[in-house]
């Protein structure tokens, strides 16, 4: 019998038991649950540096940005107000669609 010892998206116990099979599970408490998540963000993240094709790449930040979702809520936080916070940096101090890649910062001043 496997064991898995993961966190698992909400409906992944009524998919295992509509195939036949049992799913046992339990509900973290809320540290148990913010450790979890960290968890599977490092998971996620590795999936998507691991992907080889652009729709892999999309599905795997689709399952981080959940995760982000979720990590926005432990922290007090809707996504709503982790993308206010997003663009205020960027309004501040841009994205990183300009590709700019810092190479040296010199200590004389001009």
């Amino acid at each position: 019998m496997p064991v898995y010892n993961k966190l698992v998206r909400d409906k992944i116990p009524d998919i295992i038991k509509n195939s036949g099979k049992e799913a046992f599970t339990k509900i973290l408490s809320d540290y148990e649950y913010k450790t979890e998540l960290r968890k599977k963000a490092q998971e996620e993240l590795s999936e998507y540096l691991e992907a080889d094709t652009d729709r892999d790449s999309i599905e795997e930040l689709a399952d981080l940005l959940e995760i982000i979702h979720s990590l926005a809520s432990i922290h007090g936080a809707t996504y709503e107000e982790l993308e206010d916070v997003r663009q205020k940096k960027a309004d501040e101090r841009g994205g990183f669609n300009n590709r700019i890649f810092l190479t040296v910062v010199s200590n004389e001043e001009n």
